[in-house]
């Protein structure tokens, strides 16, 4: 496992610097995840990927190290890739998943009196969450056969800014400040001249390098030449997510609803009462 980066006041030049930057291996994890892991390793017997998928995919970036360890173990070897959390580990098998992922860094202590940057990751966190509750909702709406993917493509759909917060806060704050005193300032805009990257590339980027499955990698492709009917599932829920954070009553939700209605064939009151409902629902994770 590699050492973990020292906090980052000042900016790669370039999306390739940002990139040699992280290692999936060495990535923390909810402290939950966490102990929830070490908690099943004492009674490993028992344990089946259902169990497993319930602790890892909730946690985005434990969801990261678990896609990409099985890309790495399988790279060169023939048949089809593992799309899922579930997949992967029953591919994986449970006493290798163990064997792999010893006691896990946790998000929490890497940031340890940083009040700031731990509000700022939990933020991202719960948009990411919320993010994947209303795809999932739409998927199964839809009744998309890759529901399962498409519930992950958006809990991971921010994870570059989740790095961020974790290895560069003084420049996620940086960004949050200018975001707060000119709200018409355009995010990506802010990270080009803070960061000389967009997080959404350096994402991309790191996705490919780590050979996520191809699907996920194609559906949070923000800069795809064409939109698929599984990315605008994906975007609207990110989209409706981002606008309701601090409630319903954002300027921004009618258009939300009108493209939900649009995108799951609905008329305009009921996509609104689903949204509702999808909010409400305690349950976020899939059945896989």
């Amino acid at each position: 496992m590699s050492e973990p980066i020292a906090p980052l006041t000042r900016a790669p030049a370039n999306l390739e610097g940002w990139m040699a930057l992280f290692d999936h291996a060495s990535l923390p994890v909810l402290a939950e995840t966490a102990a929830a892991i070490e908690e099943l390793r004492e009674h490993e017997d028992a344990v089946d990927a259902r169990m497993l998928t319930e602790t890892v995919a909730h946690d985005p970036l434990m969801t990261i190290k678990v896609l990409a360890l099985v890309a790495q173990l399988r790279r060169g070897r023939g048949g089809s890739e593992t799309e899922t959390v579930t997949e992967s580990l029953v591919m994986l098998g449970i006493p290798p998943f163990f064997h792999h992922f010893g006691p896990q860094p946790s998000v929490e202590a890497l940031l340890a009196g940083q009040p700031a940057a731990q509000a700022g990751f939990e933020r991202v966190l719960k948009r990411s969450r919320r993010a994947a509750r209303f795809a999932i909702g739409f998927a199964v709406h839809r009744m998309d056969h890759d529901a399962s993917v498409i519930h992950e493509a958006a809990l991971l759909h921010d994870f570059a800014e989740l790095l961020l917060w974790l290895y560069a806060p003084a420049l996620a704050l940086e960004i949050d400040t200018r975001q707060r005193m000119d709200p018409t300032l355009r995010t990506a805009a802010i990270q080009k001249d803070l960061l000389n990257i967009e997080l959404v590339d350096l994402e991309h980027a790191l996705m490919l390098k780590w050979r996520l499955p191809s699907l996920l990698v194609q559906i949070t492709d923000d800069h795809a030449p064409q939109m698929t009917a599984q990315m605008r599932n994906v975007l609207l829920a990110i989209r409706v997510a981002r606008h309701s954070a601090d409630g319903w009553d954002n300027a921004a939700i009618p258009d939300d609803v009108r493209d939900v209605a649009q995108l799951l064939n609905m008329a305009l009151v009921p996509a609104a009462r689903l949204l509702q409902e999808i909010d409400n629902d305690d349950n976020p994770i899939p059945s896989m």
